[in-house]
C-alpha cells in the first residue's frame, strides 16, 4: 500500500510539472519581468489550475507517505517523475531525447529498483 501512495504521489507531481509546460507553452515565452506584466492571462490558464490542483493532492499524498515510510526510502522514487516526464515531453511536447538522457533515465530505473528491494 504505501509503494501506491508513493507512486501516486510521485505520479501527481509529474503530472503537475507537465501541466505547467502545457500552460506556458499556451501563454507563450516570458521571463519573470513578463509574468508579472501578464499576471491575468496566467490566473486564467486552465492548465496551470490542473497543476496546482495535482501539486495539492500531491503534497497531501506525500504527507501521509512520510508517516508511514523512511524519507530515505521513499525520496529515491520522486526520480521516476524525471523518467515519465522525459518520455512524455518527448512524446507530446516534441522535446529532444538524447542517447546520454536515455542512459541517465536507465541508471535512475536502475537505481530506484535497487532501492525499493531494499
Amino acid at each position: 500500500m504505501n509503494i501506491i501512495l508513493i507512486l501516486s504521489s510521485v505520479l501527481l507531481n509529474c503530472s503537475a510539472q507537465l501541466l505547467i509546460r502545457k500552460g506556458m507553452l499556451v501563454a507563450g515565452d516570458m521571463g519573470l519581468v513578463a509574468m508579472a506584466h501578464n499576471v491575468g492571462s496566467l490566473i486564467t490558464n486552465v492548465w496551470l489550475w490542473f497543476a496546482m490542483l495535482c501539486y495539492g493532492v500531491s503534497i497531501l499524498l506525500w504527507m501521509s507517505v512520510l508517516s508511514k515510510v523512511e524519507v530515505s526510502f521513499a525520496y529515491p522514487f520522486l526520480s521516476i517523475g524525471y523518467v515519465i516526464s522525459a518520455v512524455v515531453g518527448f512524446f507530446f511536447f516534441g522535446e529532444t531525447l538524447t542517447a546520454i538522457r536515455v542512459a541517465g533515465i536507465a541508471v535512475i530505473c536502475i537505481g530506484v529498483v535497487l532501492i525499493s528491494r531494499s
